[in-house]
């Protein structure tokens, strides 16, 4: 169990997608969000969506996060049971000023797996200890995974995945080799 989260209270947030709870968790000086319904079943949907200023925010088609965060929201909200973990873990945790140096490198030719290992990082620096952290003060033990990300499947102790959902986000001219890339050389089930 992770030590020092600190834990807000919770409240209500009314989105175009419909009204959700939502509390924040700060972990190593970023603050994080649990956005879930009214009601949590057995076994909620759940997201673990990292954070993407370009493409949750400004509608980005270079990427396909704004486009998954919009089905996570709305297929959570439809279902009536589910969580969506947003993590601070801008440009895959790179940080935004990398991510956009590495968005100038792709500009230039290079995928965006080239492109962090050229600024020298991994091909994917993020972490789910967080998101497990969270499920467990939820007080949550299984979960129907919004995934396409084979790390996600693997990320979990001691929470049980009994079922992988697919999520999947228009094609774009813009985000075709993004999704490309993520596909043959991170494994991503698209």
């Amino acid at each position: 169990m992770l030590r020092d989260v600190e834990i807000s209270q919770q409240a209500n947030l009314p989105t175009k997608y419909g009204t959700f709870f939502v509390k924040a968790f700060k972990y190593k000086g970023k603050e994080h969000l649990a956005l879930y319904t009214k009601n949590l079943c057995d076994a909620p949907i759940v997201r673990v969506h990292s954070e993407c200023l370009t493409g949750d925010v400004f509608g980005s088609r270079k990427c396909d996060c704004g486009d998954q965060l919009a089905i996570a929201m709305q297929t959570i909200h439809q279902n009536g049971c589910g969580i969506i973990i947003y993590l601070r873990q801008e440009g895959r945790n790179i940080g935004l000023l990398n991510k956009i140096n590495a968005y100038h490198l792709q500009d230039q030719g290079l995928d965006t797996v080239a492109a962090n290992h050229q600024l020298g990082f991994a091909d994917d620096e993020r972490t789910y200890e967080l998101a497990e952290f969270i499920l467990k003060y939820m007080d949550v033990k299984q979960i129907r995974l919004l995934t396409n990300n084979p790390t996600k499947l693997d990320s979990f102790e001691s929470i049980a995945i009994i079922e992988r959902i697919p999520i999947i986000a228009p094609v774009n001219e813009h985000n075709e080799g993004y999704l490309k890339t993520k596909k043959e050389k991170s494994g991503h089930l698209l």
